[in-house]
């Protein structure tokens, strides 16, 4: 995957300089931005240069009036601006001063001790010594005069001051990773990335299509598709590590800082494999329908609550139940057994219409579902995730 990225300038996250450089951004002037910042002239104007290294490109138009921002330079200050906008608040809670002293790395290994909740685990991930991380650590809590883990005799568990500074990190550095895409963009660069949370209709009918249209247009770019439940899902998306959710949308939406779209509505479908007794058969009452074993998916999806419900008031539920999203192995388990499988039908549609499996004759428009995407409240995204999205929401990739 690494050799597929294309390389691209990036920040070094030096947050002081970074805080510099929106200075000059709103004095237009190295002595306004010094005495703001309480910096010398030199300062200030070495902290420019060094970034502008860093990232291979002039950010400012310099005249006898004073520092311009050219239109590289405003791409920067607006992600930087929304980098500081999740960050500050955080900071400010802990301690004021820590806007001014906090680093990157000390933001870095607030975030791996929270997730590893071991310092040993968290220098592994992020490839550095363990005094490295244990010190980073506690300078934050020096500087804010508090303790941000406490040892539990399952490991490090952070505060709730220390997870509210380590979510913030998170989506700051997202947004400065964000940023360095924009300017490769800009110097007409293939850069980034699209990390997509998938759920199990959106794997077999929406991806595939969108995914082949992106390819013809960004033949580069990596796409990376992440399986798995929905609750871990959405941690990933509000972490700033998933772009995106697609599939079935919750209702009402599951937390305020997420915001749901509708894309097309889908219905769920009862399957069977081609020999089985109910195939061919007049509509099946609920109770025949209870007395097979089933395939569905785990409890708290839309599709289980669908589920469910078919069953409701009767004496005697269905007891013999595989918990799975996965079309693959109903398919096959459902082609050697008895099982019935519930499953939306837009998933199953090819199966359906290769005969691989048989929809029974029962009458489930009741259980429309929406379906649609899931994303960050205020989330910017960058030229190749907005261009995805954009194939996403094409007519000839949804129904």
């Amino acid at each position: 995957m690494n050799d597929e990225k294309p390389s691209t300038a990036q920040i070094q996250h030096n947050l002081r300089h970074l805080r510099v450089f929106l200075a000059v951004i709103d004095t237009k002037s190295v002595t306004k931005a010094a005495a703001t910042s309480h910096l010398s002239q030199p300062a200030v104007t070495q902290a420019l240069t060094k970034i502008e290294r860093e990232l291979r490109t002039t950010l400012f138009t310099r005249t006898p009036q004073g520092l311009f921002a050219n239109s590289r330079g405003d791409l920067l200050a607006e992600r930087v601006k929304r980098a500081f906008a999740y960050l500050d608040p955080a900071l400010n809670e802990l301690s004021p001063r820590l806007k001014l002293v906090a680093t990157a790395s000390q933001l870095r290994a607030l975030i791996a001790v929270r997730e590893c909740e071991n310092f040993t685990l968290a220098a592994k991930k992020l490839g550095v010594a363990q005094p490295t991380v244990h010190r980073a650590v506690t300078q934050l809590e020096e500087e804010a005069g508090r303790a941000l883990f406490e040892r539990t005799s399952y490991g490090i568990v952070a505060t709730r001051t220390a997870n509210s500074v380590a979510q913030a990190a998170r989506l700051a550095l997202a947004e400065l990773a964000q940023a360095e895409v924009d300017l490769a963009e800009a110097n007409q660069e293939e850069a980034g990335t699209v990390v997509i949370g998938a759920m199990p209709l959106s794997r077999s009918f929406v991806l595939p299509r969108a995914i082949a249209e992106f390819r013809k247009l960004r033949p580069r770019t990596p796409v990376h598709v992440l399986e798995g439940p929905y609750a871990d899902l959405l941690a990933g998306l509000r972490r700033g590590e998933i772009d995106f959710l697609i599939g079935a949308l919750r209702e009402p939406a599951p937390i305020g800082d997420v915001e749901q779209r509708v894309l097309f509505t889908d219905t769920i479908v009862v399957v069977a494999g081609t020999g089985h007794p109910l195939v061919g058969r007049a509509k099946p009452t609920p109770e025949e329908l209870a007395s097979y074993p089933w395939v569905v998916g785990q409890k708290g999806t839309p599709i289980r609550k669908h589920f469910d419900a078919l069953f409701e008031g009767l004496a005697k539920r269905p007891v013999a139940i595989v918990e799975s999203s996965s079309l693959i192995l109903m398919r096959e388990l459902l082609s050697r057994t008895n099982h019935l499988g519930c499953i939306s039908f837009l998933q199953a549609q090819a199966e359906l219409s290769r005969g691989l499996l048989k929809a029974l004759p029962l009458h489930l428009e009741h259980t429309a579902r929406p379906i649609g995407l899931t994303l960050r409240r205020a989330w910017l995204p960058t030229v190749p995730q907005r261009l995805f999205l954009d194939l996403v929401t094409q007519t000839d990739t949804v129904p």
